[in-house]
């Protein structure tokens, strides 16, 4: 009978050993995944304030031009860059919190850096 308690016993303490490391290796996995859709989102960003600029700069022109059509249409590009921005600027604040969360699982697991 002791050698079966034993033995349960060491099994459960294994079990969880090889659990714990899974964990650990998945928030860490989640973790460079969070900061690969950051940079990401951050590049985006940038290009989409590139984007804005440039299409500012059109519409002004087109307005000089006489050309309004062209000048509306700008105005659309604009206005579809500020949502891409505001959906980016989401994303970047939800990476962000994933990251804090990833790093907090990882200290609370006793192991990694975070």
């Amino acid at each position: 009978m002791r050698r079966r308690i034993v033995s349960l016993l060491c099994f459960a303490v294994f079990g969880s050993a090889l659990a714990l490391g899974q964990d650990v290796r998945n928030d860490r996995e989640d973790l460079r995944q969070d900061r690969r859709d950051l940079r990401h989102d951050q590049v985006d960003r940038r290009q989409d304030r590139r984007d804005i600029r440039s299409d500012r700069r059109d519409v002004r022109q087109d307005f000089r031009n006489g050309d309004y059509r062209d000048a509306r249409h700008d105005q659309r590009d604009i206005r579809n860059d500020r949502r891409d921005l505001r959906s980016d600027r989401r994303d970047i604040r939800h990476d962000r919190r994933d990251k804090r969360s990833d790093r907090r699982d990882l200290r609370r697991d006793g192991r990694g850096r975070g």
